[in-house]
């Protein structure tokens, strides 16, 4: 699919369509006719059921419209499924994998949503949207916000001594009770665990000591303001800002499963609890002109729980275009596969695969007629495929695959499986990255991926991250076809770009990586580390710009580990002014 293609897919859902051989013009639905008010404060919930009701009956594509203005969304009347999805929280975290959902499409086809630059404001902790086996939707021109994040923040006014003073924003309500202090949210109390600082000065972020857990005593000076006790002086200075959580992922920003051709276009994602977007399952997600960000006149430094956009086993293509990531709390981008292990071989064509990782489990992640690659943990290359017959998902953590032909030789204790079917073919191209305390993106499909025209500011580590493992997060897989193009880092995390797979036998005749190329791009470097690569084929450094401190030989900035076919050439390195 080319890029106008897949950036005009919204506009196809809103043309003219055969339905029964008859041309049919949308219908089109407003908001307001089912009952919601804009700016009222009252609860919109209701109004978006019915009108997605009536959407769903109706024969042919369906527009809603949404007038401007200000809709609050409660849990109270909202939806709450279960759903199983990649990445959020364990068993032990959240025995519940029940979700609150706003705005609910289930089953849904040829619909677009527009939102003529409409807010929704949510409230308490709940998944705005859920896209549940849908075809065909586009999301418009909205933005999704939170009345009282789950994140809360607070402003440095002053160091002295063993004391701190701080201005807590606002929206991040609170009480102090015998010397501690606890946040307060719409329906849960917080301690705020898990912390990160912010310098504006700078425009970086880090994970960070906790100045509220960590002090002895937290007193109110007036509405707002705050001093906290310790035992020696505060490590941090006037004008940082912390930002403080829970690290439960219970809910998502979105949840996109198993659907296909979906596209979000000029929205706004300004809070998400718990995870971001999440892709699961689903085929041709089209991002363009989505920000995630904290909207500019909340004063708000932070929009993220955790990833902004999380895209695990997907296929078909996934494009993010011309958008905008700021104030996350982990990766903006995350795109990859699940390995399961083999954990039993019960028939000649049978395995019994288990999801290893706490934080996912419970989804079907095989379906027939799939192809499965078996991979060796230790090495992560494939010793073998397999095309699915049957699957059954026999308990949240164990899949039964049953393939039409017997399983390869060889298989090994710890050993997994990779579905190599649900692998996309990825485009980033003209987005923003900014103060961000991790990787700006990390990627791991074996399918073409362009990285191109993007601009990488301040990530804490490395700008880019082409990982693999088998062992730790089980995220697949191998990459096969990457270039990373006319890109800007300034600044970033070293090593720039990442090639890390986690294999534990190194063999440069069997690589885990293939052809990727790096060109074309400019770099700003705070240190002497370029590139990082590891069990790679096929690998070029070339026609890039690279400034830094020490004038030094390309060599001396890039770190290799068994790669071959390396063509390391073309590269101006010039003295940072």
């Amino acid at each position: 699919m080319s890029t106008s293609a897949a950036l005009g897919l919204a506009l196809a859902v809103v043309c003219l369509t055969m339905v029964g051989g008859v041309d049919a013009r949308p219908l089109h639905l407003k908001l307001s006719d089912f009952g919601a008010r804009s700016n009222s404060r009252s609860d919109a919930v209701l109004a978006f059921r019915a009108v997605l009701d009536k959407a769903a009956r109706a024969r042919g594509p369906v527009v809603i419209e949404i007038s401007p203005g200000r809709y609050d969304l409660f849990p109270e009347s909202a939806a709450r499924i279960d759903y199983f999805i990649s990445n959020t929280a364990s068993e032990d975290e959240s025995p519940s994998v029940t979700k609150t959902i706003g705005i609910l499409l289930q089953r849904m086809k040829n619909l677009t949503i527009r939102g003529n630059g409409a807010l929704l404001m949510f409230h308490g902790k709940m998944t705005p949207f859920v896209l549940d086996e849908c075809e065909n939707i586009a999301i418009q021109d909205l933005h999704v916000d939170f009345e009282r994040p789950t994140m809360s923040e607070l402003k440095v006014t002053a160091v002295a001594g063993s004391t701190l003073d701080a201005q807590i924003h606002p929206d991040s309500k609170y009480v102090i009770e015998d010397g501690r202090l606890t946040w307060m949210g719409e329906g849960w109390r917080s301690e705020g665990y898990l912390a990160q600082e912010f310098d504006p000065a700078l425009g970086t972020t880090w994970r960070s000591w906790n100045p509220i857990t960590s002090a002895k005593r937290v007193e109110e000076l007036s509405p707002g303001e705050i001093r906290c006790y310790y035992d020696k002086p505060a490590p941090t200075q006037i004008g940082r800002i912390f930002q403080l959580r829970e690290t439960v992922r219970d809910q998502v920003g979105v949840f996109i499963n198993r659907s296909r051709n979906i596209s979000w276009e000029r929205v706004g994602m300004h809070y998400m609890h718990g995870l971001g977007i999440v892709g699961q399952f689903s085929e041709n997600l089209t991002f363009d002109h989505v920000n995630c960000e904290p909207r500019p006149e909340t004063g708000r430094t932070c929009a993220g729980f955790a990833d902004f956009m999380q895209l695990s086993g997907c296929r078909g293509k996934i494009i993010v275009h011309d958008c905008r990531f700021s104030g996350s709390h982990d990766d903006p981008i995350n795109i990859h596969g699940t390995h399961l292990r083999i954990i039993e071989h019960p028939t000649r064509a049978q395995i019994r695969v288990r999801f290893m990782h706490p934080q996912t489990y419970g989804f079907d992640a095989f379906f027939p007629g799939d192809e499965i690659d078996f991979v060796h943990s230790k090495e992560l290359t494939v010793f073998g495929s397999g095309r699915v017959k049957a699957a059954k998902l026999e308990s949240p953590r164990v899949i039964l695959i049953t393939l039409d032909k017997p399983a390869p030789a060889g298989i090994e204790a710890e050993d997994v499986v990779e579905n190599a079917t649900w692998t996309p073919e990825v485009e980033i191209q003209g987005c923003h990255f900014a103060t961000d305390p991790t990787r700006g993106i990390l990627v791991t499909t074996r399918r073409k991926v362009v990285i191109e025209d993007n601009i990488f500011d301040r990530t804490t580590m490395s700008a880019i991250l082409i990982a693999d493992d088998a062992r730790s997060w089980f995220e697949s897989g191998m990459v096969g076809d990457v270039t990373i193009r006319k890109n800007q880092f300034i600044d970033c995390g070293e090593p720039v770009i990442n090639i890390a797979p986690e294999n534990f036998i190194v063999d440069p005749t069997r690589p885990v990586h293939r052809n990727i190329r790096i060109t074309e791009n400019t770099f700003s470097l705070w240190g002497r580390s370029l590139l990082s690569a590891k069990s790679t084929r096929g690998l070029t450094v070339d026609k890039n710009r690279i400034l830094c401190t020490d004038i030094l030989p390309i060599e001396a900035l890039i770190h290799l580990v068994a790669c071959t076919d390396v063509k390391i050439e073309g590269n101006k390195i010039e003295g940072k002014g």
